[in-house]
């Protein structure tokens, strides 16, 4: 038996503190642009079923039960209660969260309480600009504002995470933009926004970038999936093989969240290069009972130093669970049969395991 009793969720968000109905619940199973079609329910997913296979335990029912009945069990229990037993029931014990999604969401201080774990933060960079960008009234302010803010944000936070796939995808220009180009596209974004408005300019988020870089902190940089409205053929993590050659011994790592349907890809750039890390969560999420085959084909070309946990649970304290669940049963299935076939030795497998659980993210997050 393969044992992770300690789980390092490198990469996830709060959860919701309002009730769901149904409907508003499952909309939470799957990153789509709108409800499910007519006759159809997105329970019938990985997603959803591994939710009903892990979760209702948790709250004192048979695995499997049907959607409605969990959700009853939910409302009797309360939001709070419910997120207490699942998050307890997980097996995560330390969280780094993503704070920059929207919405009624607990910080990373609320997760840890109730969890009874421990949490730190990551700064999300283009939400952080954009808060900047409300109360800045000159491009030169701005941009001496930015500065600051990122210079204050890595005085406390674990990491930098940033959606500049999402927002305009992972085929940038490698290099940092030069100081007149930067003034530029301030000038052209802050005359033509509103407050609120979301930083899509190429330039400025590769200013972002670098000035991330810049800090010394992790970098993480979403790939493949992992966000509504991704264009999946812009947000392929090979596109950034330039910006990972140019950030070459700077002193910083990158960690690639996500990148499902391109794990492969993710997995191949952390073989390649010392400083980039391949993140093992939300492709599992997703694939639920197929989760161990996603897992080994990751570890077919990282280094076992390199592969990284995260449930990329947000809203739902239900994706925490199941990420966490996935993740130790699809580690425990390809490991153990490697160790029965006779290619891993009981030892290595158990080591391989510790480190992808807690190790590798301790030592690249400093984490105490």
């Amino acid at each position: 038996m393969i044992e992770t009793p300690s789980l390092v969720d490198q990469y996830c968000h709060g959860v919701l503190r309002t009730e769901l109905g149904l409907g508003t619940f499952e909309a939470q199973l799957a990153r789509t642009e709108g409800p499910p079609a007519p006759g159809t329910t997105l329970f019938d997913t990985q997603t959803g079923f591994a939710v009903r296979r892990w979760c209702p335990p948790l709250l004192g029912l048979e695995p499997h039960c049907p959607p409605a009945g969990y959700l009853a069990r939910r409302r009797e229990l309360g939001v709070l209660e419910s997120g207490r037993r699942l998050l307890r029931g997980s097996g995560i014990t330390t969280y780094l969260v993503d704070t920059g999604l929207p919405g009624d969401l607990t910080g990373p201080g609320e997760l840890a309480s109730t969890a009874d774990a421990e949490a730190r933060e990551i700064v999300r960079l283009e939400l952080l600009a954009e808060q900047v960008a409300d109360t800045s009234g000159t491009v030169e302010s701005f941009l001496a504002n930015l500065a600051e803010s990122v210079h204050g944000a890595a005085a406390s936070a674990v990491a930098f995470t940033s959606v500049a796939g999402v927002r305009h995808g992972l085929a940038l220009a490698p290099e940092p933009p030069g100081p007149g180009e930067v003034r530029g596209a301030a000038g052209r974004w802050l005359a033509a926004r509103r407050v609120g408005d979301e930083l899509t300019d190429p330039v400025l988020l590769r200013h972002l970038l670098w000035i991330a870089v810049a800090s010394g902190l992790p970098l993480q940089l979403h790939a493949g999936l992992g966000e509504t409205g991704a264009r999946v053929d812009r947000t392929d993590p090979v596109l950034l093989t330039d910006f990972v050659r140019a950030t070459a011994g700077l002193g910083t790592d990158l960690v690639l969240l996500h990148a499902y349907p391109y794990h492969r890809h993710a997995a191949h750039l952390a073989g390649v290069f010392p400083h980039v890390y391949a993140d093992s969560g939300a492709a599992l999420v997703r694939t639920g009972a197929r989760a161990a085959t996603i897992l080994a084909e990751t570890l077919e070309l990282a280094p076992f130093g390199k592969i990284l946990f995260s449930s990329g649970g947000q809203r739902l304290p239900e994706l925490h669970v199941v990420g966490a669940r996935l993740f130790r049963e699809a580690l425990t299935q390809v490991l153990g049969t490697w160790v029965t076939e006779g290619a891993w030795s009981r030892p290595d497998a158990q080591r391989v395991a510790t480190l992808i659980a807690s190790g590798n993210a301790r030592r690249v997050y400093g984490l105490e």
